[in-house]
């Protein structure tokens, strides 16, 4: 708490120093600060850990994310910024745990994410954790809510994917498949 109230403190101050630089006649200078007080506003603002676990996660390296993530003090993040660091821990820990990704992702749909496609990637990854439960029904439910949430069809092929592995009997049927294919392989 104290680190984020310095930052916003730091924050004021070079705002402060930027409209001082202006009415000095200093215009260049002025516009420099400018620049680093945006600078300095979006540090106070957001967590630079939890965006540096964004960019690894988005590149796929899922070790970075997870060490990034585990620099990134909980208590120390506005709620929605919260939010969206236990949809980052429940997103990575799904192929270890799901019962532990269960509660992180349902954790981070009752803190709440900013955007609406967030949400409902968080909710796709609750109906995976649900179809390899074999409750289809709700897995069935939070698929619906995908496709409402999904206002911008940034999620369909996702969803597809998911909604084919329930309809082919969730996740045990399609491993079954893989192995046969791959023991029919052996054979020849």
């Amino acid at each position: 708490m104290l680190i984020r109230i310095l930052k916003i403190l730091i924050a004021i101050v070079s705002a402060a120093q930027t409209v001082k630089l202006f009415i000095g006649g200093y215009t260049g200078a002025g516009i420099g600060m400018v620049i680093l007080t945006i600078i300095l506003v979006l540090i106070s603002l957001r967590s630079m850990r939890l965006v540096m676990a964004f960019v690894y996660l988005r590149q796929q390296k899922m070790d970075d994310a997870k060490k990034w993530l585990g620099r990134v003090r909980v208590n120390q993040l506005w709620p929605k910024q919260r939010g969206y660091y236990y949809f980052l821990m429940g997103s990575l820990t799904m192929e270890q745990n799901m019962n532990d990704a269960e509660k992180l992702l349902k954790q981070a749909i009752s803190l709440g994410l900013k955007h609406k496609h967030d949400e409902a990637a968080a909710k796709l990854n609750l109906a995976v954790v649900a179809s390899a439960r074999r409750n289809l029904p709700e897995a069935k439910k939070l698929i619906n809510e995908c496709k409402r949430l999904d206002e911008k069809n940034m999620m369909t092929r996702d969803i597809k994917m998911v909604e084919d592995a329930l309809k082919g009997g969730g996740t045990r049927q399609m491993q079954g498949r893989g192995a046969r294919r791959k023991a029919s392989r052996g054979k020849s």
